[in-house]
């Protein structure tokens, strides 16, 4: 087969030597346990360690296991964090802060609290009442609203004794509570009373704490050694240790529910406790997603602010695995693979809530103009994790767009209990260290091929602003269909709607598929296009009226699948890559960059896949195949490509 290579031998050899050795700020950058005594000469060893085995950057990460006489955000703590950083930057390595002793974010390991007590994170419990009883509020307890029962004789609460015809709705402060820096004497581990994130005074406390007091003694390698700050999972709740069931308040929570709705919730408060009550699947997530507006109004907005002030990225990640509401305030949006949520040769991998984030913070990342996005992997996994299995999560992430790789995690110490402390211990003290440069190289090269590259992508799958529809995704998948997800309230206030598709930031996509039945807050009355858009965005009509929206069925056939959803999609995206067949256990990406387009192509199963590629598109362009594990360049690949178990290559193309 003849191929033109002059077209793409200059770009080739310039990007030979980066992909080589790519900039440091690509590496993977691990959670550092810091949980042990700490000591300024083991820190600059340990820093000296990771480097020569390929890691350039860390997460500085307080943890379990730290001397009871090192108090989070003291001067002796923030002193080892300088010298940590000081050293980087002789280093030429990286940094992030972490914002919290130890986690979920937003107490300053109980210190917020210890400031006020009115800043405690609030609730709202639902408490039965016996026929003339009338409710009991103990201190700064509310009484919200006492509703009557629509099925009086149906009680769902754990004290739930005869009949119950009236429930009281109290806001008060929750027993909730995040994890601390301490072991206790009988080994069990320390807690803090955690804050009210949805209090802005509270929240305006715990900047001052932690942000304010990283910027007076680390400010000066704010933006240049020091990339950000994470903040990590922030719950309204935190670790909640109710006895009975509770959701998220604040103080004026129907004040400020309503606002954000738009209506009375009051009618539908009982929905947040009882199944049985009128539409109460609805409500409930309306409920859900006002209160996840108010967080992001509260918390995220103030973190963000203080970021961009001091030339920092807010990075971390929310909660929840689809909660792209969130995401939107990160400078680099980032999730969390762990507790072996996703796994190779596991339906895990393409099913379920956990299989959307990484897709989702790479599309957030796209569609918002940001450059990078994250993701935490392997944290909890177990002792049993292996090297093919950590690898296989890393190429898991890259070849959805995930740009930042964090190892959880590296240990300061293994001492005693600390080894046990959500292994498993990924650096210095993991039998395969000796070969881990291996590992960071490859991350590296991909990371940077994610990076300031250009998707190419035609296709985008609506969502929810705090959950993402998987079973759609796992179709496409399967089909080397590439996609992003765009959620509603993005295609309703950002989007820009025509007959020839709808473009958001710099992308552009020629269809839209949408889930059928999948939870959106608006929906018509075939229950697949949001009301709203309609009114606000009259251009789908005509979107549609093109083939341009495709509804995926989950309760369909895959034949029906194929040619409802799949085969229209075709229409868009058969030019976009040099593959022409590939098995099911086919993952691809492609991107643009420096004059070239690249397609990942990734074996995501524990067995062999085959890839054909189109004689005709590989006799129009330059074709060469990279691995990025060996460095290696192979300009006259086959047309039939064998891909083992695992295994990740590149096509490169003009």
């Amino acid at each position: 087969m003849k191929r033109d290579v002059s077209r793409g031998e200059l770009d080739l050899a310039a990007v030979r030597g980066i992909l080589h050795d790519p900039p440091r700020e690509f590496s993977v950058m691990p959670f550092w346990f810091w949980n042990d005594e700490l000591q300024h000469a083991e820190i600059l060893r340990q820093i000296a360690d990771f480097q020569e085995h390929g890691v350039h950057g860390f997460v500085i990460h307080p943890r379990i296991g730290l001397p009871e006489d090192l108090v989070w955000m003291s001067e002796a703590y923030l002193d080892y964090c300088e010298t940590a950083v000081r050293e980087a930057q002789r280093r030429g390595m990286y940094v992030i802060l972490y914002d919290e002793g130890m986690y979920p974010s937003g107490s300053s390991a109980g210190q917020v609290v210890a400031a006020d007590s009115r800043y405690q994170a609030r609730c709202l419990a639902a408490v039965e009442l016996e026929p003339g009883e009338e409710p009991q509020l103990g201190e700064d307890e509310v009484l919200v609203a006492v509703l009557p029962r629509q099925n009086a004789a149906t009680r769902r609460l754990p004290s739930s004794v005869g009949d119950c015809r009236w429930v009281a709705i109290i806001e008060r402060p929750a027993k909730s509570y995040i994890r601390g820096l301490h072991y206790l004497d009988d080994g069990d581990e320390e807690l803090h009373l955690a804050a009210d994130i949805l209090n802005p005074e509270a929240v305006d406390c715990f900047l001052g704490l932690v942000y304010e007091r990283y910027w007076q003694r680390l400010g000066q390698y704010f933006g240049s050694t020091i990339l950000g700050i994470f903040t990590d999972e922030p719950h309204q709740l935190a670790r909640c240790q109710e006895p009975v069931p509770v959701v998220p308040g604040m103080r004026k929570t129907l004040e400020n529910v309503n606002r954000v709705l738009g209506c009375d919730f009051t009618p539908h408060l009982l929905s947040l406790w009882y199944e049985d009550e009128p539409d109460s699947d609805m409500h409930r997530r309306d409920y859900d997603y006002a209160v996840a507006v108010l967080h992001n109004e509260i918390y995220y907005t103030r973190l963000q602010a203080f970021c961009q002030k001091h030339g920092l990225a807010l990075t971390g990640h929310p909660a929840g695995p689809g909660d792209l509401g969130a995401l939107k305030y990160f400078e680099i949006p980032g999730q969390d693979v762990v507790l072996r949520w996703v796994l190779p040769d596991d339906p895990s991998a393409l099913a379920g809530p956990q299989s959307t984030q990484a897709k989702g913070t790479s599309s957030v990342m796209l569609h918002s103009g940001r450059r990078r996005n994250l993701n935490e992997f392997c944290g909890g996994f177990g002792s049993e994790t292996t090297w093919e299995e950590m690898n296989w999560v890393a190429k898991w992430l890259l070849v959805r767009g995930v740009n930042l790789l964090v190892p959880h995690a590296f240990y300061y110490s293994v001492r005693d209990q600390r080894v046990n402390e959500r292994p498993p211990q990924l650096g210095p003290h993991a039998p395969w260290w000796p070969t881990y440069s291996e590992h960071a190289h490859f991350c590296r090269r991909l990371c940077w091929l994610n990076t300031d590259s250009g998707h190419v992508c035609r296709v985008a799958v609506l969502g929810a602003v705090n959950m993402l529809p998987w079973r759609a995704a796992k179709l496409l998948f399967e089909q080397q269909i590439d996609f992003n997800y765009l959620d509603e309230d993005t295609l309703l206030q950002e989007a820009d709607v025509a007959g020839d598709g709808l473009r958001v930031g710099n992308q552009h996509y020629d269809v839209l598929v949408i889930e059928r039945n999948f939870p959106l807050r608006c929906r018509n009355q075939q229950g697949w296009i949001p009301a709203a858009v309609g009114d606000t965005l009259p251009d789908l009509a005509a979107l549609a009226a093109a083939g341009r929206v495709v509804i995926h069925d989950p309760e369909a056939t895959t034949a029906d699948l194929v040619d409802s959803v799949v085969v229209p999609l075709r229409r868009w995206t058969a030019g976009d890559t040099p593959i022409q067949t590939a098995e099911p256990g086919i993952r691809l990406r492609t991107v643009t960059k420096v004059g070239l387009r690249w397609t990942m192509v990734f074996n995501e199963v524990g067995r062999p896949q085959h890839v054909q590629l189109s004689e005709e598109k590989a006799a129009a362009s330059w074709l060469a195949l990279y691995d990025p594990w060996t460095d290696q360049w192979d300009e006259c690949p086959p047309l039939k490509l064998d891909l083992p178990p695992f295994g990740l290559v590149v096509w490169v193309t003009v």
